[in-house]
């Protein structure tokens, strides 16, 4: 393999009319909106440049077609183990709906009766680490919030439920390697937005929640 250390691009897709009605979006195949394909061009702009060795995508069509607009549809693979988390009987319903009933719900925690746990969601991710860590280059992936945010906390080899810290807002870019050898995983980028800053109910957080959505980097330099 290559002396330099590799990256791992981490791609949220744009938005769907869900992440606007904040309803959680798992198996749930919605395209994305105008806006949503809108945020996905100037994902292009930001990916422009850079090459992988691997592009691989969820099979989900809001991810696909982020993937097309970006400008990689011609070279990714769909990877089945990126789909969104899958929130069973939580499918379509908000956060605040889902509380009303049941107060002390946490997704990261609890997981969805009838879904997947965090545990089951977080050996997915595992596969996914151990497949990109397996390239020889650098690596492009396609997917949606809530499995990415799980997806950096097992890269750092956290639990699967600490991916709670990690925010994610739509159409978003991070990146995720190492520092000085392959045995320290860092973040060095996290929740770029190639859209304007904005911050308010609506924002397209992951998971459908609107939260702050803001540009964030973590240097992945030493020192």
């Amino acid at each position: 393999m290559s002396d330099a250390l590799p990256v791992v691009y981490l791609a949220r897709h744009g938005g769907t009319a869900w992440t606007i009605s904040r309803q959680h979006t798992g198996v749930t195949d919605l395209p994305l909106t105008a806006q949503g394909e809108a945020e996905a061009v100037r994902l292009a702009e930001r990916l422009k440049g850079l090459t992988f060795a691997a592009v691989l995508t969820s099979p989900l069509q809001r991810a696909v077609r982020t993937c097309e607009l970006a400008g990689f549809g011609s070279a990714a693979e769909v990877e089945p183990d990126l789909l969104e988390w899958n929130y069973g009987a939580y499918e379509g319903r908000t956060s605040a709906d889902i509380r009303a009933e049941r107060p002390d719900w946490r997704l990261f925690r609890d997981g969805c009766p009838g879904g997947e746990s965090p545990d089951q969601i977080g050996a997915r991710a595992d596969r996914v680490v151990r497949r990109v860590r397996a390239i020889d280059g650098n690596a492009l992936l396609f997917s949606s919030g809530h499995f990415l945010r799980v997806f950096a906390a097992r890269w750092l080899g956290l639990d699967p439920g600490a991916g709670r810290y990690f925010l994610l807002g739509t159409a978003s870019l991070s990146a995720v390697g190492y520092e000085h050898d392959r045995a320290e995983p860092v973040i060095r980028l996290w929740d770029e937005l190639p859209h304007e800053w904005r911050i308010g109910p609506g924002a397209g957080a992951s998971g459908g929640e609107g939260t702050t959505m803001s540009t964030k980097k973590l240097a992945g330099t030493s020192g």
